[in-house]
């Protein structure tokens, strides 16, 4: 009876949560670090904050919180010793962001947040913690430090998050003692003898956690160890606790949190929270924090609440099989139809098997359907996706190889999700879910059914967010107009593949793998001996101290041999040219040759690249397995690449279609600049041109040696090059490439003011765009670091060039592609390399081939300079170059 008298009064204990702001919106943070609101502020710390909070309320049911908060890093341990935390990493500009958040969201939850000048949150924690239990309250310390657990004693627990803020250990006084094997006070004493490098608390040199522990749980404080030095066995050990018995005990003190800090006291009216719901959902709505105030009304509101962030609600998943009536009856009443396929085979060839479907605008009384590849629900949801009504998807291009190959009324939500991001690296339904409808997406699905059932109804949900952040930031054109249609064409272009020559494919193998062999034997011959060329230990050994090359960088792990140091040594010793010719045809052979190989299908005989729309920031495609956009272009070695791919059985020729220096095009019209225009009106060439007007000579006057310089210049320029970056290009002084720099702005005034001008908006509005309003956000070019905005103010100048360059090959291929369509011919397009088209033509079409190339890239925009194209063809495509 007495045993349960006492459990009830226990029970009765007002329970006091005091939060380490500080670590915990640290811990928020890194756990989400991309995660931003629409207009491009970070949120992550707030929103994991927010859930980690939501979820400690439910189950901890606290009377009394308070949050405590680090006010600067001048305390008064740094008055003690300066060095104090001098090792920690500047807070990253994104966080520095969220801080004013927590403070707005800390208030409208009415929870007290508390800073103290010259003192850290530990110590305001720690004193009014331990008030707080004297005074018999139930009192739990959350926080991501383990200096905190110094404070666990009777009424005193403290929450450690391990990771994140959800994985959490609660320690009270016998957990800690199983753990560490003595009192939580002394942890001050282990870190007296240890120090703390996370904190930069020096400690004893030399003396770890575990001879620390043992000679505390032999001597019991550090005092008493210090004392005893003549009792301790070891004299290494004996001359450190000597030597640094004052930085032991500086570093106890360092370590000690402060349980009296000045005009500080404990009363319950303080800690009470009083949220403002209607500021609260002001706050949320601002910063795009759905779940948080969905989970915050839940918890503050009279219903009660089953706090699960790991899953939609379960009424998302459940779904019927549909017939065709009812495939019918939704798109009739639907506004738009989410439908997520299940595939089988390998891309791009791939098939059908079934389809969820969510009706569109999708609420809790929503029911998804499934249709089985046969039925006739089946039929009746493909001749509905044929229709005029607008169907919702992600990764488009499976669709269309799957044989539906509609349009205009499709939407991408992949697509969607890279123009309002093209930085993300990657785009998936449960890293948008999260995003977008702050919902986790499930760890695991029943089946494949179930898993299209979420993804169908989360892009029933994702479309209408999406579509009007697109809408806002003016996308949608851009994705109507270029990224959609562009689908159809890359969709044909990976099923087409490109014909390789198995035979010639075979011999380049074997002859590239003897010249290899005969490589690799004279680099043994020059070094002495055989060792491992791949391995840069061994290869810095043989250079830099056998042979006794100077060493121009060194790593922690040895001398450096990458290209940039092996460039350097090409004139030293001719082992150097060996090595290089070694690691260029080892890479020509295993990316190409072997790689290859392995990618022609054997049904086919060809290789079906996959063409990325979602790679790359700029907006310019990029090909995988193989990746033929890196086969090296001038030399005998791309060459040799190049010439095994041919025109299939029907076909005659290899042609390509290759923009001329379309990128100094486009910045000429884009700066406006009149000398610039003036050269590619006359036709000129405009690296002899710009060499003239760099160096003050005559056109006719302009030796290879200046021209190439002024190329370098020219494209450096599109790239925002530095001195020092054209200065190691050209091999001359960075005085000499900064005299050519400003030579060029002399006589081309107009593309540094274009340049200038770029820079100023990027730093006003945090974004840059092409001429087709493509945009890219540079959140760095705000930051503090000098080499994080230099690098940010370079994409600034050029991001508007490269997107822009790629708008135009992407809408030159829809139009090249939809011409040749409507005149009936055979040839086809097969692949596109940067500025290049690659076509598989008959001979008897190559005029009316070329005349609509000619019609499509070049006057696919008007611009002040001609866009001119050159057309080559031949038997294989080296030949086509």
């Amino acid at each position: 009876m007495k045993q349960e008298q006492a459990a009830g009064e226990k029970k009765q204990k007002k329970r006091f949560i005091v939060l380490d702001g500080s670590s915990l919106i640290y811990r928020a943070f890194y756990a989400l670090p991309d995660f931003n609101d629409s207009h491009g502020q970070p949120t992550g710390a707030i929103f994991g904050f927010s859930n980690m909070l939501t979820k400690l309320m439910t189950e901890q049911k606290p009377d009394l919180m308070a949050l405590a908060f680090d006010k600067s890093r001048h305390t008064f341990r740094t008055e003690r010793y300066a060095a104090y935390k001098g090792t920690r990493d500047k807070t990253p500009e994104e966080l520095l962001a969220q801080l004013p958040l927590l403070r707005e969201f800390a208030d409208c939850m009415g929870l007290p947040f508390l800073e103290k000048d010259n003192y850290e949150a530990d110590d305001i924690i720690g004193t009014l913690a331990t008030q707080a239990a004297a005074k018999d309250y139930d009192v739990l310390v959350v926080t991501g430090d383990r200096d905190a657990l110094q404070l666990v004693r009777p009424n005193l627990r403290v929450f450690f998050t391990k990771r994140g803020t959800s994985n959490i250990k609660a320690y009270d006084t016998d957990v800690f003692k199983e753990e560490y094997g003595f009192e939580p006070i002394k942890l001050i004493d282990l870190k007296g003898l240890m120090g703390d490098a996370s904190d930069n608390i020096p400690g004893i040199p030399g003396v770890g956690p575990k001879t620390a522990a043992k000679l505390l749980l032999e001597y019991g404080s550090l005092e008493n160890v210090l004392a005893h030095i003549d009792d301790i066995s070891g004299k290494k050990l004996k001359e450190r606790l000597t030597a640094y018995a004052e930085q032991a005990r500086l570093s106890k003190e360092l370590a000690t949190i402060e349980l009296h800090v000045p005009d500080l006291t404990f009363a319950e009216a303080d800690y009470v929270l009083k949220p403002d719901m209607e500021k609260m959902q002001s706050f949320c709505d601002a910063h795009e924090l759905r779940t948080a105030w969905k989970n915050l009304q839940n918890l503050l509101g009279p219903a009660e609440i089953t706090l699960d962030l790991s899953s939609v609600e379960a009424a998302d998943l459940s779904y019927e099989e549909w017939s065709a009536e009812d495939v019918r009856k939704a798109a009739e009443k639907s506004v738009y139809l989410a439908v997520s396929g299940i595939f089988k085979g390998a891309a791009p060839f791939a098939s059908l098997e079934g389809m969820a479907v969510a009706s569109g605008p999708y609420d809790k009384e929503s029911k998804a359907g499934f249709v089985r590849k046969g039925s006739e629900a089946f039929e009746a949801l493909l001749s509905v996706m044929e229709s005029d009504k607008r169907i919702i998807v992600f990764g488009l291009k499976r669709y269309d190889q799957a044989g539906i190959r509609a349009y205009k009324d499709f939407e991408d939500i992949e697509l969607s999700a890279y123009l309002l991001e093209p930085e993300r690296s990657k785009y998936n339904l449960a890293e948008l879910s999260l995003k977008y409808l702050q919902e986790a997406a499930p760890e695991e699905f029943v089946d494949s059914h179930s898993q299209a059932v979420w993804e169908a109804v989360t892009l029933c949900r994702l479309y209408p967010l999406l579509g009007a952040r697109l809408e806002e930031e003016k996308l949608m054109h851009l994705l109507e107009t270029i990224e959609l249609p562009l689908v159809e064409v890359l969709a044909a272009m990976e099923q087409n593949g490109v014909y390789v020559n198995r035979a010639h494919l075979a011999e380049k193998t074997q002859e590239v793998g003897d010249r290899l062999t005969g490589i690799e034997q004279d680099i043994y011959t020059l070094a002495g001996h055989t060792f491992n060329i791949n391995s840069p230990k061994q290869l810095g050994t043989v250079l830099f101290e056998e042979l006794g090359l100077p060493a121009r960088k060194k790593t922690k792990t040895g001398y450096s041999t990458n290209a940039e140091v092996l460039e350097s040594l090409r004139d030293e010793h001719p082992i150097i040219e060996q090595i290089l010719a070694f690691r260029l045809w080892s890479k020509l052979k295993s990316t190409y040759l072997d790689g290859i190989s392995a990618l022609i299908r054997e049904d086919t005989g060809r290789v079906h690249t996959s063409f990325n729309q979602t790679v790359t920031a700029t907006g310019r495609l990029s090909s995988s397995d193989p990746n033929l956009q890196n086969i090296p272009v001038r030399t005998e070695e791309g060459r040799m690449i190049r010439a095994l791919f041919e025109p299939g059985e029907g076909y005659d020729y290899l042609l390509s279609a290759d923009y001329s220096q379309i990128e100094l095009r486009l910045l000429a019209h884009m700066s406006g600049d009149e000398s610039f225009i003036d050269a590619f009106r006359r036709n000129q060439d405009i690296h002899a041109r710009t060499a003239a007007e760099v160096f003050g000579l005559p056109l006719d006057e302009v030796t290879p040696e200046l021209r190439r310089h002024a190329k370098a210049v020219n494209f450096g320029i599109v790239y925002g090059i530095s001195d020092y970056g054209l200065a190691r290009n050209l091999h001359i002084s960075r005085k000499e490439a900064g005299e050519y720099i400003s030579r060029y702005f002399e006589r081309y005034p107009g593309v540094r003011d274009f340049m200038d001008k770029v820079v100023a908006e990027a730093h006003e509005t945090g974004y840059v765009t092409t001429m087709f309003g493509r945009r890219r956000e540079l959140p760095a070019i705000k930051s503090r670091n000098f080499n994080q905005r230099m690098l940010a103010e370079r994409m600034a100048m050029n991001t508007p060039i490269q997107g822009t360059a790629a708008d135009v090959i992407k809408l030159a291929m829809i139009a090249a592609y939809h011409k040749l369509q409507a005149a009936g011919v055979k040839s086809r397009i097969l692949l596109q390399v940067h500025d290049e088209l690659v076509l598989e033509v008959r001979e008897e079409e190559l005029e009316t081939v070329q005349s609509i190339l000619k019609e499509s890239m070049e006057h696919v925009v008007e611009l002040s300079v001609p866009l001119v194209i050159d057309i080559h063809w031949g038997r294989n495509w080296a030949e086509a170059k």
